[in-house]
């Protein structure tokens, strides 16, 4: 699917407005840099509307506002719809990289494997930390069963303020996590993010994990289907951010498109 700009502007108009309950939007030149509780951050991105260029000047001043309000010095744009802002950003001494964007077209209703149970997860569920483990992991070791992490000695992780930032978006409908349980094991997670952004509902899929062990299982593809089958009972577009080309190929399978890219980039730790 080419790109096309009524899309890629509803998903622009989504990131302006998905911040504004609960973050601060101050201005750093061309971008709007949304500060709020760390445990729920959201990157920088060119002003909706804006004619100005983003400069690395707009960029060192976003970063240096965020680093001051203690969230992580984040940058995020479409390269199709702002094309300057990566060269920008790397001026600026930002790591830069590109993802496919897809949205979700003709999907796929995939089954799961036998004994796997998908679930979907509440605000009081005592269990959320430990899903929210999964998906650290799994994002923390990308290698699959080769890559495998030896055992936590918790094997209860305990809430912190990044569960109790979950909790509160899953009570008010901001979030809706999905969860696999295979023999009373949590085994994938994966996230979906409904916002109206006043003629329309739009969401994305977020925070889609598999535990390294049981990758190649299809368990990721089947957790965003049923958020995509979720999400559209509401939501007139359903979008996502992937990895790299390879996940993206596995999205399409599923009924993706490919729509255009999204440009990350973040500043190196100190």
């Amino acid at each position: 699917m080419p790109a096309h700009p009524g899309l890629l502007e509803c998903i622009e108009r989504y990131h302006a407005a998905a911040p504004l309950p609960d973050a601060r939007i101050e201005a750093a030149g061309a971008l709007d840099v949304p500060l709020g509780d760390p445990a729920w951050p959201y990157p920088a991105r060119p002003r909706l509307g804006a004619t100005a260029a983003v400069t690395a000047a707009d960029v060192r001043a976003a970063v240096a506002l965020q680093e001051a309000a203690g969230v992580p010095g984040a940058l995020e744009w479409i390269p199709q719809r702002t094309p300057e802002v990566g060269a920008a950003a790397a001026a600026a001494g930002l790591d830069v990289d590109v993802l496919p964007l897809l949205v979700a077209d003709e999907p796929v209703e995939l089954l799961f494997p036998a004994g796997v149970r998908l679930y979907v997860v509440g605000a009081d569920d005592p269990e959320l930390a430990h899903y929210q483990e999964v998906s650290a992991v799994a994002f923390a070791h990308p290698g699959g069963a080769a890559d495998v992490p030896a055992p936590r000695p918790d094997p209860t992780p305990r809430d912190t303020a990044a569960t109790a930032a979950l909790r509160e978006r899953i009570a008010t409908g901001r979030t809706v996590m999905m969860v696999a349980i295979e023999r009373g094991q949590p085994v994938a997670v994966g996230l979906h993010q409904p916002v109206d952004i006043g003629d329309a509902v739009v969401s994305e899929i977020v925070g889609l994990a598999t535990a390294p062990r049981l990758r190649g299982r299809g368990l990721g593809a089947g957790i965003a289907s049923a958020l995509v089958a979720h999400a559209r009972e509401s939501a007139e577009l359903v979008f996502l951010a992937a990895g790299d080309d390879d996940v993206a190929r596995v999205y399409e399978r599923i009924g993706f498109a490919w729509l255009a890219t999204v440009g990350v980039a973040e500043a190196p730790r100190r």
